[in-house]
């Protein structure tokens, strides 16, 4: 099925393995490049750009009858997934992926296992927290904040005088972070 580095599913495969379906052992990280109504666009990282793991995972989202065509290019690591674009469509699409053990990272070269790890951890805590507080807060704001709460805390507690860390360094490193954290939503938002 794989032509050029390319593959494309059109039919309903037969699933013969009930086990195959299970979540993998290492989680697949991918980042999601675009994401319009009705197609989904998906990077995987270098260390997952298997042609047997993408046609597993072609496989099984065809299986998901949400989904009308997907499509895998092994040697860039995309994965295309056209699905029918209804209410609730792309909520599905994502939660079969998240079944097959992905998680949405940037995959950028070089990371190591454990970096990606931790970068997937971060990732997944700080779409916890902007759930939980329904897109009001999240972790770009309060770990900002979280280091002006500790340059206030240090410069009340031992006034202006300069020791260990300073007040000021630590203000210097809350604007800094925040600007840093929210330079891309600023581009994001203007380009739409």
């Amino acid at each position: 099925m794989l032509t050029n580095g390319y593959s494309t599913s059109n039919k309903m495969p037969e699933i013969t393995d009930k086990a195959s379906l299970k979540t993998p052992a290492k989680p697949i990280s991918t980042k999601v490049v675009s994401s319009t109504p009705g197609r989904l666009r998906l990077r995987v990282a270098h260390s997952h750009r298997q042609p047997e793991k993408m046609q597993h995972i072609a496989d099984v989202l065809s299986a998901n009858s949400h989904i009308n065509k997907v499509k895998t290019n092994v040697s860039h690591g995309s994965i295309v997934i056209n699905h029918d674009g209804e209410d609730g469509s792309l909520e599905n699409v994502l939660a079969t992926l998240k079944d097959l053990g992905i998680i949405f990272a940037d995959v950028t070269e070089g990371n190591t296992e454990a970096a990606a790890g931790v970068s997937s951890a971060v990732v997944d805590l700080n779409q916890r927290v902007k759930q939980s507080t329904h897109g009001a807060i999240d972790l770009r704001f309060l770990f900002p904040l979280g280091l002006a709460g500790l340059s206030l805390r240090q410069l009340l507690n031992k006034g202006l005088q300069i020791e260990t860390i300073p007040w000021y360094v630590l203000a210097w490193y809350a604007f800094d972070s925040f600007i840093k954290l929210h330079v891309n939503s600023q581009k994001q938002s203007t380009n739409e």
